[in-house]
């Protein structure tokens, strides 16, 4: 049976992906098996740890991000010539490596912000996730978050 081309397999790339230097993306990647390893405080900077050093290595700038218990979310803007699979996929090994084991599931999703989206409030939905999955009451009980606006 020949696969149809319009079918998803799962950790696939989509064929029209591209990375784009200044531009903004929202990314979101999850954990193997959904399992929730960001409620361990540890687990959590090790990701916080991961997303800074792509920031230190010049490849990419975080506007926003929230790290909820099986997932992150992660508002970035690719700052180098280096293409946005890398950048994700040097943080999941950074992070990973961190907790010594097998952390994430293959692949991500990604949304290339168009120029009439506003980051701001693409920033606020996301780091609205704890309160919306009523994780907390208010946002600032939630540990794992962080934003260029704050």
């Amino acid at each position: 049976m020949i696969p149809s081309p319009t079918r998803w397999r799962g950790h696939a790339l989509r064929t029209y992906r591209f990375s784009e230097a200044h531009r903004l993306y929202h990314v979101v990647a999850v954990t193997h098996g959904r399992a929730p390893h960001f409620t361990d405080l540890f687990a959590a900077r090790q990701v916080v740890h991961a997303l800074k050093g792509e920031e230190r290595l010049g490849r990419a700038r975080t506007w926003a991000f929230v790290l909820m218990p099986d997932h992150l979310h992660w508002l970035l803007e690719l700052t180098g010539t280096v293409p946005l699979a890398r950048v994700i996929g040097s943080m999941k090994s950074v992070a990973a490596h961190g907790m010594g084991g097998k952390v994430w599931q293959r692949g991500y999703y990604d949304h290339a912000l168009r120029v009439e989206e506003e980051a701001e409030k693409v920033a606020r939905y996301l780091v609205a996730n704890p309160l919306r999955k009523g994780l907390v009451e208010e946002i600032g009980q939630y540990p794992h978050w962080d934003a260029i606006w704050v």
